[in-house]
């Protein structure tokens, strides 16, 4: 017996996994914690037994109404008024948080709903929509990002002691590992999307190798590809096999339009970055491209975020962020002042109010809706202005901000001081800088 809760219901067990960098398998690309044994590895030859049985406790939970700890990133956004993955998984499904019942009711899975709660959660659906973490290879040491998404970062870390561990081998290292999972995608049943993410996705060998082996099985025609570039490399054979799928959506990794992204994306130049965007959107004239701006703003780029909204603005392309920052804690934007988040919101909203878009209190969910991009990129703004202003303070964290940056600018012969104004040397040297 089904006992919803609209306020935490998720379809996304019913049609989505991630894997990971180590070739772990995960229910959800916005988990935001491991769960007990729900972990399990690709190579294993047992996904299908994961997803279809092992993932049973998940759905179970979301048909009784239950909450997931592991779900508290979607709920972080959904506060702050900023599109979850939850919500964006509850669009692909027909349902619609204002008008729950009945579209939940209508839904293309509602027959799978009920089948799911007959039988302890358990699907006989294969997996359509996958997020693939192909490995940490990649030629860029991003300040907010991690070992296990880094190469770079890695063995910076290792170097300077902020860690003394490497992060697991990456799945696709292993060449049969690739091979097997191509056959699976091949095998599987209503295949419909694939977001590829790195490292940095164009440099990954795999990627190429699993692009190829989709075109040369005709997969190319009927499923759609996502994938990530931190807009430093520029691969044209890659090119050249995306642009024979039927859909690709591309995620621009960049923090803001202004030098302190060099600082944040070390060692990007955001000269080569811009050239780099202005190749990708010529690629992508094609209608079938969908391009985001991808940004994770931090405490030193809030100040700029208003530089990607008007670039976007200005193009006609979307902004995207998998969600707010959760680690390095010491870089959140909410580790600042309450006088410079102010200003900051202040600022975002007198952009905001800059733009001749109509004000509507609806929430936009369809983000690649091409008539609907404005006004989204309206409403991403709004949820930084109210991050800023509701977040709470965590001003308590700049000691350790100054102390991982300093171990950082050690190793790069780098200061935040030649990038950021007045305002941000002020606090960082009344912490200690």
């Amino acid at each position: 017996m089904m006992n919803i809760n609209p306020g935490n219901f998720c379809p996304s067990p019913w049609f989505h996994m991630h894997i990971q960098p180590s070739g772990k398998l995960k229910f959800c690309r916005w988990q935001h914690q491991s769960i007990g044994h729900l972990e399990s590895d690709l190579t294993q030859e047992n996904f299908l037994k994961y997803f279809q049985e092992e993932m049973s406790t998940i759905r179970m939970d979301m048909l009784q109404g239950n909450s997931i700890p592991a779900c508290t990133e979607c709920f972080t956004m959904e506060n702050h008024n900023k599109i979850s993955g939850r919500e964006s998984q509850l669009l692909k499904v027909g349902i619609k948080r204002d008008n729950f019942d009945k579209t939940f009711r209508s839904s293309t899975f509602y027959n799978e709903f009920v089948k799911s709660s007959e039988k302890s959660g358990h699907t006989d659906l294969w997996p359509q929509d996958w997020q693939i973490d192909l490995g940490n290879q990649c030629n860029s040491n991003c300040i907010f990002c991690s070992p296990q998404y880094s190469s770079k970062l890695a063995a910076e870390f290792r170097k300077i002691g902020i860690t003394n561990q490497m992060p697991l081998r990456n799945w696709t290292d292993d060449s049969n590992a690739v091979d097997h999972f191509v056959e699976l995608l091949t095998q599987s049943k209503k295949l419909a999307y694939l977001h590829f993410l790195g490292g940095e996705t164009v440099i990954i060998p795999a990627f190429k190798k699993i692009l190829t082996e989709l075109i040369s099985r005709n997969l190319h025609r009927s499923i759609s590809i996502g994938f990530t570039t931190n807009l430093t490399v520029w691969d044209q054979s890659v090119v050249d096999l995306l642009t024979q799928f039927k859909e690709v959506n591309l995620g621009l990794s960049v923090e803001c339009l202004h030098p302190i992204n060099d600082y944040l994306r070390w060692p990007s130049k955001i000269n080569q970055v811009e050239r780099t965007i202005e190749k990708w959107l010529n690629v992508a004239k094609d209608p079938q491209w969908l391009i985001h701006l991808r940004t994770t703003p931090t405490m030193f780029s809030i100040k700029h975020l208003t530089t990607i909204y008007e670039y976007a603005y200005k193009n006609s392309i979307g902004v995207e962020s998998c969600n707010f920052l959760e680690r390095p804690e010491c870089l959140r934007m909410n580790v600042l002042p309450m006088h410079l988040r102010v200003k900051f919101a202040d600022d975002i909203q007198q952009w905001i109010n800059s733009k001749s878009i109509p004000k509507s209190n609806e929430k936009i969910i369809n983000f690649r809706d091409p008539n609907l991009l404005k006004q989204y990129i309206i409403k991403d703004a709004e949820s930084y202005v109210k991050y800023l202003l509701d977040a709470p303070d965590e001003t308590h964290r700049l000691a350790d901000t100054i102390s991982y940056i300093k171990k950082l600018e050690k190793s790069r012969g780098n200061t935040i001081l030649d990038y950021v104004t007045s305002e941000y040397n002020e606090i960082l040297q009344s912490a200690g800088y």
